[in-house]
């Protein structure tokens, strides 16, 4: 990291329980030359990635349903929420990563994705980035019924629904994760089930 606009950093661990939580202060030069503190606070929970997939004949997506926390303290009145299959790269590369989240997630065994997009999830507060993929699936990948993994205890519920459905929930707000506007955003724009 090499940039004169910023000095001075200094870093506070403030929780390491699951992920790390770190607080910055820092001297940031403004634009008219004055140097000020600032101070952030920054969640490091690692790299991820996520796929949208798809069947072309059977014009289906694969979406999960899984509980999530944050959401459910934000209004969420259930706390699940319709979701691509996902993950933490931990350490692994981002296409061996979203290889090995499918099959555990929703038991379909890929043999090939596309890398459509690299973003930072939430630049204010999170060092994530996402590596976004897709891939098509057929019945004769599925291998396991999916769910995720007893070890992590994941309660996963696996949906195939027509793409034109989830285009619908997408509109009338039932899908309101970022990850999987962006993918089923792309897949519309790219036409991919047509």
């Amino acid at each position: 990291m090499d940039n004169n606009q910023i000095n001075n950093i200094e870093s506070t661990l403030l929780s390491d329980n699951y992920y790390i939580l770190k607080k910055y202060n820092f001297d940031y030069l403004m634009p008219n030359g004055k140097w000020v503190n600032q101070m952030r606070e920054v969640y490091d929970r690692g790299d991820g990635a996520g796929i949208l997939l798809y069947n072309k004949t059977k014009k289906t997506v694969i979406l999960i349903r899984q509980f999530r926390m944050p959401t459910y303290l934000n209004g969420n009145e259930d706390g699940f929420l319709l979701e691509i299959c996902a993950g933490l790269l931990d350490k692994d590369n981002p296409e061996a990563c979203i290889i090995r989240e499918t099959e555990e997630e929703v038991g379909y065994r890929l043999k090939s994705v596309k890398k459509v997009y690299e973003a930072y999830s939430s630049p204010g507060v999170m060092t994530e980035k996402m590596h976004f993929f897709v891939g098509e699936y057929t019945a004769a990948m599925k291998v396991s019924d999916g769910g995720g993994l007893d070890s992590e205890h994941e309660d996963i519920k696996v949906l195939e629904i027509p793409f034109k459905k989830a285009l619908s929930m997408l509109h009338n707000g039932e899908i309101v994760d970022t990850r999987t506007i962006v993918l089923i955003q792309y897949a519309i724009i790219h036409k991919l089930i047509e």
